[in-house]
């Protein structure tokens, strides 16, 4: 139960941006920035355990299943990036094995089977890939285009993603049990759809442009939810801004995402079963920005949350049953001497959690929050993220 995975490759883009010298936090080395770690969370004992990466020190934790098998993206210690999984409750991290220059893991289902995106050299296009059980053996989706992602998985094996129309716009897609056919998805009036999270009824959801949409990406996304394997699509509205995007749904049809509000803040929102009630979550401690990343089938929610204004800092939060009760995750569970949880990117129904943390110096942190706030600001303007 995972999305967006357009924020995982996002993620891995922003670190990559950061850590290259850009000129975003340029006064700083990469020695010098805040260490990211990966951590495996249970809330049953509050214990706090890091997940460790591929050999190159950074991992970013994507997605869980119920079994605690975690995925993501690790660096390896040759300096590229792999997709993980883990054993049950995040332990023995491996490298699914792919062989490519780049992988990426978005989600994982009970069985154990993994969907993300490789390729085979630097540069060969990326495609959706699929595995057996346990992350054993992957195939290719054979997803008509040039490139293919695939962002999430249920346990019937569908998988949703998107790829390329004969315009070269990208265009959503799920496919029937075990990654097998592919059936397109609708849209909200505008060019370009990118779905997100699957439940286990086959409901999408993701975001659409109501209008406008490549190749000037002028116009407006909102979030949006579709009936059961993908059919239809309902516009699930924003927070009285003007944009909105759906991460993550349950198999209740809980949706999570965020929106702008009126005001120009962006706030986590969740809506109820029957797309009834969009309803903002708060936020930890009146910053502008808050984003959750999943919930789970009790409509337990997970996230990171603005403590002041734009710029930060970043607190991961946990929000309880149906999203009420947002709260600083740091401050329910035994955190190892100096770590700081910034995001929370998933949660089980056994209240598992997976949470990225720093162990900062405090001047560089500084530094390093600001240029996460610039280019925050800089994809606010385009309006969109993909």
């Amino acid at each position: 139960m995972r999305i967006t995975r357009c924020f995982k490759a996002g993620n891995v883009i922003l670190g990559a941006a950061l850590f290259s010298g850009l000129g975003f936090i340029a006064p700083v080395t990469a020695q010098e920035l805040p260490q990211e770690r990966a951590y495996f969370i249970d809330l049953s004992d509050r214990s706090v355990t890091e997940l460790g990466s591929l050999g190159g020190g950074y991992a970013s934790p994507r997605a869980l299943n119920d079994s605690g098998q975690v995925v993501g993206v690790s660096r390896t210690v040759n300096g590229q990036f792999h997709a993980f999984i883990t054993g049950p409750d995040g332990v023995e991290m491996r490298d699914l094995g792919i062989p490519s220059d780049y992988s990426y893991a978005s989600d994982i289902n009970d069985s154990g089977q993994v969907v993300g995106e490789s390729n085979t050299s630097a540069d060969a296009p990326l495609r959706a890939f699929i595995t057996g059980p346990n992350g054993e053996g992957m195939r290719d989706l054979g997803i008509p285009g040039d490139y293919s992602y695939a962002s999430g998985i249920n346990d019937a094996g569908q998988v949703v993603g998107h790829s390329p129309n004969s315009n070269g716009i990208p265009h959503p897609f799920i496919t029937g049990a075990n990654g097998e056919g592919m059936t397109l998805l609708g849209t909200l009036g505008g060019t370009l759809v990118v779905p997100g999270d699957v439940n286990s009824q086959g409901q999408v959801v993701g975001y659409s442009f109501t209008w406008g949409g490549p190749p000037t990406y002028e116009g407006t996304a909102h979030g949006f939810i579709t009936g059961p394997n993908g059919t239809g699509m309902t516009d699930l509205g924003t927070l009285g801004g003007e944009t909105s995007y759906a991460m993550s749904i349950n198999n209740s049809g809980q949706v999570v995402g965020y929106s702008d509000t009126a005001s120009g803040a962006t706030r986590a929102f969740i809506i109820g079963p029957d797309d009834v009630g969009m309803r903002d979550l708060g936020t930890l401690g009146g910053g502008l920005i808050d984003v959750p990343y999943d919930i789970n089938d009790a409509g337990q929610v997970v996230g990171r949350s603005r403590m002041s204004g734009v710029w930060g800092p970043d607190r991961a939060f946990i929000a309880g049953p149906d999203g009420y009760g947002m709260t600083d995750l740091n401050s329910v569970v035994n955190l190892p001497d100096g770590v700081v949880l910034t995001e929370a990117t998933g949660i089980n129904n056994l209240g598992q959690v997976i949470a990225i943390g720093v162990i900062p110096e405090p001047e560089s942190y500084i530094l390093f929050l600001a240029g996460l706030g610039l280019i925050g600001f800089m994809a606010r303007r385009k309006r969109v993220l993909i």
